[in-house]
């Protein structure tokens, strides 16, 4: 059941890093110089393009959501991060840039990013064991990540430009997080308990969490590129999900010292990655030379390639 489940969090993975592709490219265009206002949002609902990648987006979340129901949090979670890759490439070719010219330092920093997380899943998927959530678990759990959430959402009120994509796009992955520790709970409620006796906690807070979360998500759209949102995403949703998972359902007990100390290099090598595409990301380096070029204000800087050159 574990390979099944692996599988189908790897399909929801493309379902993610295409829904990401298209939903970028139409809030890029709703908002223009404006900022993600009201009307902008609203105008989204209209595009296309946008209702496109919120299917994508849904199908992704669906095949997920099967995958939990199959094998421990700690193990389906993580494989979440193939959707970077996948939207690194995308995001490549959507700015006609072939993938042999890639930034170095990029392809480092989603390797790190893709690499960390992988070497979690596997080391987690021989010690992992599948425990029940508690409906006092969830309550601790939608505390925990309410303050969390509230806390990167001001933080990328008062900061701007790549920090404030990451804090929205952080905020967004621990709500979640907090929703596959929740989907997780409502599909073992749904294997053993009658319809009429489920308890709705989880369902309103998945609901409310997956529209915090999808608010954040296009204020990071807005803010930042596509890849370097699933980066955060891809990257802190997992750690998330799997800390709850380890803290408040200890399905990381049978864990030995030496693979705990393995899981925590790779989680640091994940972020480090996550933090290396956003000082290398070519939008990050273009700005960069923007910056630094002088004279009367009017000099035209040509757009900078993936791999730094000029063209």
């Amino acid at each position: 059941m574990t390979t099944l489940a692996v599988a189908l969090a790897a399909l929801g993975a493309c379902g993610y890093a295409v829904g990401a592709r298209l939903q970028h490219g139409a809030v890029q265009d709703a908002i223009g110089d404006g900022g993600l206002k009201v009307r902008s949002q609203v105008r989204l609902l209209r595009n296309h393009r946008w209702l496109l990648g919120l299917l994508a987006l849904g199908s992704g979340a669906l095949l997920h959501a099967c995958a939990l129901g199959l094998a421990p949090l700690s193990v389906v979670q993580p494989v979440g991060v193939l959707a970077l890759p996948i939207t690194v490439l995308l995001n490549a070719r959507q700015q006609g840039v072939r993938t042999r010219d890639l930034n170095v330092h990029v392809v480092l920093a989603v390797l790190a990013a893709t690499g960390g997380v992988a070497a979690f899943v596997f080391l987690a998927a021989g010690s992992a064991t599948a425990t029940a959530v508690l409906p006092d678990e969830q309550l601790l759990a939608t505390q925990l990540v309410a303050g969390a959430v509230l806390a990167l959402g001001v933080f990328g009120l008062l900061t701007r430009s790549k920090v404030r994509c990451m804090a929205y796009a952080a905020g967004c992955a621990v709500a979640y997080g907090l929703v596959s520790l929740l989907v997780r709970a409502l599909v073992q409620q749904l294997g053993s308990t009658p319809l009429l006796d489920i308890n709705p906690l989880p369902v309103v807070v998945i609901v409310v969490a997956m529209v915090v979360g999808g608010w954040l998500l296009q204020h990071g759209y807005a803010s930042g590129p596509p890849d370097l949102v699933v980066a955060c995403l891809t990257v802190i949703d997992p750690l998330v999900a799997v800390g709850l998972g380890i803290g408040l359902l200890g399905e990381a007990d049978a864990v030995g010292s030496a693979t705990a100390v393995g899981e925590i290099l790779c989680a640091v090598i994940a972020c480090a990655g996550v933090f290396a595409l956003a000082r290398h990301h070519p939008d990050t380096q273009e700005q960069r030379v923007q910056q630094t070029v002088t004279g009367d204000g009017n000099t035209d800087v040509r757009r900078i390639r993936s791999d730094g050159s000029s063209t």
